[in-house]
């Protein structure tokens, strides 16, 4: 039987009037911090010149928000289990909403980095509430359907989004990269109080691992503010405290994990060696390619000479290869297996940061930057898919949202950390961001590190993955980004990160 706005016993059906307006509202919210994440690398010199700020400054204005996204998210996911998913996503959309607001009127760089850090904690509570309420409101029969609009119209925002950041960068101002997200809330708020039921796993009991997420946040806090003070203030007291206090604490983080009875990240769920492998070659991949967006963005500007617009547009056909080829990838990795596409789409990707040596003052659009961002793009076709699909068919069904979690939460710590030891690896000075001919210099020392980076995934995966094609079909195609710009991360699923 069905019901007056669509549903039926088994859930909503897509073609019905509710179940429009659920995908809508999912959309508007993962929307938001997809957004952000693509255009904010495009922002960032004019954020500097306006607010007077050094390197360091804008290195944290990229990982204040993926310092708490990345620590908090499967916290996120398992409140969403407990006190209900569309209650929680709401509370992280207002939240996200106001701290855009206080991002775009921030006054200075450390109001604006402390925007961006409460902006991750609103996206922790929204991002895996947004493809759980598609898990859990629509029909067996539609899911796939639903998950399918969900991830086109994401889609269609990472495309949209370098041209929009750029437009509003040159003109508006960069201040309403943030502020167009109230209009975006404001749709979004009531229409899930109307349309959005409310769902949550019966099964949810036990303590929620707050000490476990507090010690991962702040290990990576302190790891991170070291790499990227440490240019400014030398071995001083204060960052070799911070280094060595963010290792001791990801040290007691995982004692903590191996001995509580409900951890937020359980020590079995490594024992498979694929999951295991599969892990560390996404951090690879996404330390690469978060420290490729984050220094080209600028390089395009600084050096090469690009408006906001232009180096948003010119990095598009990344996402736009991601939009036409990513199914095509998912389906080649299932008939011959994920190790060959795991070891050929790191090189590929590998190759195409080292063509970005070329680009540099007065640089051709189709002879230097197109061919770096095409090979670039063809080598996260080939690895992308395939790495969601094999993630989630290392572990059985039951995890596969805890699965997806950790994955998600493995990718933007490595983008984090990418952020903050680049700059000081490759010798960037505090204000390198304003000398073209200096930042230049350090950019050429930076793209071998990250194509390094991948070099180093494709040897792992060529030693420790299975030849052997996945156990069971990719449940969902992969959409959103990971590193902050195209590339399509996994969403948490219901269950993340509760045990």
């Amino acid at each position: 039987m069905t019901d007056a706005n669509g549903a039926d016993r088994g859930g909503i059906r897509v073609a019905s009037p509710v179940g429009r307006w659920v995908v809508l509202t999912t959309v508007l919210g993962s929307g938001m911090a997809l957004l952000d994440s693509t255009v904010i690398n495009v922002a960032l010199p004019r954020i500097g010149q306006d607010l007077g700020t050094d390197l360091a400054a804008l290195q944290w204005t990229v990982n204040a928000y993926m310092l708490t996204l990345a620590g908090l998210i499967l916290l996120g996911g398992a409140l969403g289990d407990r006190f209900g998913r569309r209650r929680v996503f709401l509370v992280g959309v207002v939240w996200f909403a106001v701290a855009s607001l206080l991002c775009g009127i921030a006054p200075n760089a450390g109001v604006l980095v402390a925007a961006r850090a409460l902006q991750g904690v609103g996206g922790a509570l929204l991002t895996p509430g947004s493809l759980a309420i598609i898990q859990a409101s629509f029909h067996p029969d539609d899911r796939a359907r639903a998950v399918g609009l969900w991830s086109g119209f994401g889609g269609v925002g990472a495309a949209v989004g370098p041209f929009l950041g750029g437009w509003l960068v040159d003109g508006p101002g960069w201040r309403w990269v943030f502020l167009l997200n109230l209009p975006l809330a404001a749709v979004c708020v009531p229409v899930a109080l109307r349309h959005v039921p409310e769902s949550r796993d019966p099964d949810a009991h036990g303590r929620f691992d707050v000490l476990g997420a507090a010690l991962a946040a702040l290990s990576l806090a302190l790891v991170t503010y070291a790499l990227i003070e440490v240019p400014e203030q030398g071995a001083s007291a204060m960052v070799i405290g911070a280094a060595v206090g963010g290792v001791a604490l990801g040290a007691a983080f995982v004692r903590v994990e191996r001995h509580r009875a409900d951890p937020m990240v359980p020590p079995s769920i490594f024992s498979s060696r694929q999951f295991t492998s599969v892990n560390i070659v996404t951090f690879c991949v996404y330390a690469a390619l978060g420290g490729f967006f984050f220094l080209s963005a600028i390089q395009l500007q600084v050096v090469a000479g690009y408006s906001a617009l232009g180096a948003g547009t010119a990095l598009l056909p990344t996402t736009v290869l991601m939009l036409l080829f990513s199914a095509s990838a998912g389906d080649l990795g299932r008939r011959i297996g994920p190790r060959i596409p795991l070891t050929v789409g790191p090189l590929l990707a590998a190759a195409g940061m080292l063509l970005m040596l070329r680009v540099g003052p007065g640089a051709s659009y189709p002879l230097d930057v197109l061919p770096a961002v095409l090979v670039l793009g063809l080598g996260m076709v080939t690895l992308v898919a395939p790495l969601t699909a094999t993630v989630l068919a290392a572990v059985e069904t039951g995890r596969a949202g805890l699965a997806s979690g950790i994955n998600n939460a493995a990718a933007r710590a490595a983008g984090l950390l990418a952020v903050a030891a680049l700059p000081l690896l490759a010798g960037m000075g505090p204000e390198a961001y304003r000398d073209a001919g200096e930042f230049a210099s350090t950019f050429r020392r930076a793209m071998p590190m990250c194509a390094g980076l991948l070099v180093a995934g494709s040897v792992i995966a060529w030693w420790a993955v299975r030849a052997t094609p996945a156990a069971r079909p990719e449940p969902r195609p992969a959409c959103s980004t990971h590193c902050g710009v195209t590339a399509p991360p996994l969403e948490p699923e219901p269950g993340s990160g509760h045990t």
